[in-house]
């Protein structure tokens, strides 16, 4: 192949290895292992391969190392959104689990779509991922039969599979919905709504262990329950309350699907006069940073979402490299936040 007059392939205008190599005065194999396995390499001839490296702006061909090694270095994490303060917290925890190990992290946003969830996974199946971490449980038959062809490791966020042999890390979704509407109960609210916001799967839970603790309490009713499709927002859950109120005059105690529908909930009585948590006791779930700090402060689920990002890359690093996990499931549970609202 030919060459520009720096060196560089005209094909692709990249500086090759072997010129690295020739640069440095050792051999092709060298410079690879003193690039990819320091360790391997004496500190005399790692260094100047090192200062090759950096004289000729050398950037690695990570499409041929794969080749060359049958690993990517590569682990594709798929989450619904890159706007909600849930997600950026499970995003650190991934990345400060896999910054040791020199992984490239590809970042998909689903949008909480199957269809963009099927492209997403399709694209980034090329570059041949050593691991996959997905948000949730359920995914469309077409993922499921991209991943299960794949034979890609994977890890599952957020909530806990009923198989064993499914690698999840998370709490209990219904369970944590139970607690907070057992915790409402205690306190002596009788006529306690759900408001729901995205209709995920996670949400979709929560209002189960809503209504199992209603239920079990003899007090389930429907009519209690609204949940609409759009995202989670404040302003959504200002309207979301009028809404209810408007239906359900009668409420004493309001359970959010999340604290963004609880923060407007609580503006919005606020902008009526209506005491909290004196006439009407509002809670939410996740605990964001400004639950604690408003007024009155947030009653809410605290969940373990850096840990959970954590954990779940911990856990695929170790099935990438062959080691047989203590656990697949970990349970990091939840802790519910008595304060102010409720």
């Amino acid at each position: 192949m030919s060459k520009t007059s720096n060196g560089k392939s005209r094909a692709s205008g990249r500086i090759t290895l072997a010129e690295v190599a020739a640069h440095a005065g050792v051999a092709t194999m060298t410079a690879s292992r003193a690039i990819s396995q320091p360790e391997l390499v004496s500190p005399l001839l790692r260094g100047r391969v090192e200062r090759a490296v950096a004289e000729l702006a050398y950037v690695p061909n990570r499409a041929a190392r794969a080749l060359a090694s049958a690993q990517s270095n590569v682990i594709v994490v798929l989450v619904p959104s890159l706007s909600n303060a849930v997600f950026t917290a499970v995003l650190a925890g991934i990345q400060d689990a896999l910054d040791a190990d020199h992984y490239q992290i590809l970042i998909g946003n689903t949008r909480y779509s199957d269809a963009e969830e099927e492209k997403l996974l399709g694209i980034n199946l090329q570059s041949n991922p050593d691991g996959i971490l997905l948000s949730g449980l359920t995914h469309s038959p077409r993922v499921r039969q991209m991943l299960a062809t794949s034979r890609v490791p994977i890890v599952s966020m957020m909530d806990l599979a009923s198989e064993p042999t499914q690698l999840s890390v998370g709490f209990s979704q219904q369970q944590a919905g139970q607690a907070m509407t057992r915790y409402l109960l205690d306190k002596g609210h009788r006529r306690i709504a759900f408001l729901g916001a995205q209709r995920d799967e996670r949400t979709l839970k929560r209002a189960d262990g809503y209504r199992a603790a209603m239920a079990a309490a003899g007090l389930a009713d429907p009519r209690l329950e609204l949940m609409v499709d759009a995202p989670s927002t404040i302003a959504l859950g200002a309207e979301l309350l009028g809404r209810l109120l408007a239906e359900m005059p009668d409420c004493d105690a309001i359970f959010c699907c999340n604290d963004d529908l609880a923060h407007g909930a609580i503006y919005q009585c606020q902008r009526r006069g209506i005491a909290v948590p004196q006439q009407l006791a509002i809670c939410g779930f996740n605990d964001l940073p400004a639950s604690a700090w408003m007024s009155p402060s947030l009653t809410t689920i605290a969940t373990p979402r850096y840990r959970i990002g954590f954990e779940a890359a911990t856990l695929l690093r170790a099935v990438i490299r062959g080691e047989t996990p203590p656990a697949t499931r970990i349970d990091l549970g939840f802790t519910l936040m008595a304060r102010e609202s409720a």
